[in-house]
């Protein structure tokens, strides 16, 4: 019944994804249901987005809530829920000012303004950036162009121009690209889409020397690493290497629409001002009151804590299967952003563990992405582990 619907409706939708033969209908905690009601142990979490679980009901009564009192006014005027989020989103992140936006892409857009802004303000020529192979920031003109994946970036060129890219966790090949017209390196705390790569201690701090010594900003995206996934509030905290701008979204808002890139005093009080940047939509009474809720039942439920006792048991687990499959070579990962990296398609296991009733997805091209709600439990893992063998067995 569905596979009709789905080959009628794809004569209309832009072919833009390669998307798996099934319709969700709804979800309750950590499972999806299909329009045939059939039940799915969701490990990837809309890529990092539903971190507290599907039907949370605080959250839907927060957006009831606020749709019954208003939905948009425009950024020219204050609403409570705009101010609660920011509050809250610049105590947990440890930055001093927040600017809201649609999505992570826009928010990598606001970041690279920010840089190139700050660079002007000081006189200084500077406009360059070094950006990381492997890495992903969006979809955008600007975020294409410090995306190091050539598959991506290739049909759109010319880009935007000014953009060298050095070799993730390789110092050296950062300090090398560093001339008096870098104004900012710009990388994933935890490159994802890339393959699963955290950053090295010695890396992060090297390059945080490497921009004080230079005045070069840092900027850090952590849109799918951030919120708690990696066992900190934001990957970032946990190496103790603070960044001048960092970029977030996903998680932030549970599945409602919003980004956001915060930044130090010192780069705010040089970069943006009234009239160089703006977002019609960004930033609404709907999307911040959900933000300030989600954020509430991050830190009144403790999430960062229960990411940290459950993701030793996950990556226990998976340390397993590398130990009895000789098709799965490696685990990588922090927290609850883990991959398994493998030698059969990756592609096919995904759409064969569907069939099984599980939900996972792809990292690189030979990565399988776990990415779960925060909110699971071991007996999630164990479930986990049992139907993905149960697919590596088709």
């Amino acid at each position: 019944m569905s596979n009709g619907f789905i080959e009628q409706t794809e004569e209309v939708l832009l072919h833009t994804y390669n998307r798996f033969p099934v319709i969700f209908d709804h979800g309750k905690g950590v499972y999806l249901y299909d329009e045939d009601g059939k039940e799915y142990l969701d490990f990837a979490a809309g890529i990092a987005v539903s971190s507290l679980g599907y039907g949370n009901q605080e959250i839907a009564q927060t957006m009831k809530d606020q749709i019954d009192k208003l939905c948009h006014i425009s950024n020219l005027y204050y609403t409570r829920p705009i101010l609660n989020a920011a509050g809250r989103l610049a105590k947990a992140s440890w930055m001093d000012r927040v600017f809201f936006t649609n999505s992570g892409t826009e928010a990598i857009e606001g970041a690279l303004k920010s840089a190139r802004k700050y660079a002007y303000s000081k006189g200084n020529g500077r406009f360059e950036f070094i950006a990381m192979n492997h890495s992903f920031h969006g979809r955008s003109m600007g975020a294409l162009s410090v995306t190091g994946t050539e598959k991506y970036r290739t049909p759109f060129e010319p880009l935007v121009g000014g953009v060298k890219f050095a070799e993730y966790n390789n110092l050296e090949s950062v300090k090398a690209l560093i001339s008096d017209k870098t104004c900012a390196v710009i990388m994933e705390t935890l490159q994802g889409e890339g393959g699963i790569y955290p950053a090295e201690k010695e890396f992060l701090e090297g390059v945080r020397a490497l921009c004080d010594a230079n005045d070069i900003l840092l900027i850090l995206d952590e849109i799918q690493c951030g919120m708690g996934r990696t066992g900190s509030m934001f990957a970032w905290q946990d190496y103790g290497v603070k960044p001048d701008i960092m970029c977030m979204a996903k998680a932030i808002g549970n599945g409602v629409p919003v980004g956001a890139f915060a930044m130090t005093e010192k780069v705010a009080e040089l970069s943006l001002a009234p009239g160089d940047h703006g977002t019609t939509y960004g930033g609404g009474p709907l999307v911040c009151a959900t933000v300030d809720k989600v954020l509430e039942i991050f830190e009144r439920d403790h999430i960062v804590d229960h990411v940290r006792e459950v993701s030793g048991y996950l990556e226990s687990e998976l340390d397993k299967l590398v130990e009895e499959y000789d098709f799965v070579t490696e685990r990588r990962g922090k927290g609850l952003i883990q991959g398994l990296v493998v030698t059969k398609p990756v592609g096919e296991i995904s759409q064969n563990a569907l069939e099984q009733g599980l939900v996972v997805i792809s990292a690189s091209t030979n990565v399988i992405r776990f990415v779960p709600p925060l909110v699971i439990e071991k007996q999630h893992v164990d479930e986990m582990i049992e139907k993905l063998k149960k697919t590596f067995a088709m």
